[in-house]
């Protein structure tokens, strides 16, 4: 199947877990998950990426994702919204019910793939980012970096050149960059072919 056959395919919503145990274990298609601190704009880039104005839910508040949401392209693939970490905003147990869940998808999910890893291109990595790359090194979880909101961004270029010497040495992070705009569309088509590029493994 063509990149644009399938990002022109129905995307379907199938499953939210707000649990461990609401994890679906019946999902047997290779997986790609979204990650990002809270308002990095994970929402407005799957929309655009599967070509939906109004599919994943976008909210201007953080912290609105309070769950891993689970999406069907076109049989193919699955995609996996997750939620957004660093926000300071809600209480200690939401904070560390959030983590275990997250904690238990990426230690246990078999059929992950990658791990999309969204940065605010206007702010480059935080210490939550540095944070999950740990945990994501550390159980051998490939991720790929995504800036996030370019067309914002005045210090694009040198935020990029900063992430790539930082995470030059660890070892589960995918080498290549992606510059995008939600808005503008710049780097969709070049997550949509890596995304494509999963399906055929």
């Amino acid at each position: 199947m063509s990149v644009n056959s399938l990002f022109n395919s129905e995307c379907r919503f199938v499953a939210g877990a707000a649990t461990a145990e609401q994890i679906p274990s019946d999902i047997f298609l290779p997986e790609v998950a979204f990650a990002g601190r809270s308002n990095v704009g994970k929402s407005s880039l799957i929309n655009a990426i599967v070509n939906r104005k109004k599919f994943a839910r976008t909210s201007r508040f953080p912290g609105r994702t309070q769950q891993i949401n689970f999406f069907n392209l076109a049989d193919k693939i699955s995609l996996v919204d997750l939620p957004g970490y660093g926000y300071a905003a809600v209480s200690k147990e939401t904070k560390q019910s959030w983590n275990q869940l997250l904690f238990h998808y990426l230690k246990n999910r078999q059929n992950l793939r990658r791990v999309f890893l969204l940065i605010d291109a206007r702010h480059g990595l935080k210490k939550s980012d540095e944070e999950m790359m740990d945990i994501l090194d550390s159980f051998a979880v490939i991720y790929q970096i995504i800036l996030t909101k370019i067309d914002k961004a005045s210090h694009r270029f040198e935020i990029e050149e900063d992430i790539t010497k930082r995470t030059a040495y660890r070892p589960a992070v995918f080498p290549l960059i992606i510059s995008s705009s939600a808005k503008r569309s710049d780097g969709i088509e070049n997550v949509r072919h890596e995304i494509a590029s999963i399906t055929t493994r």
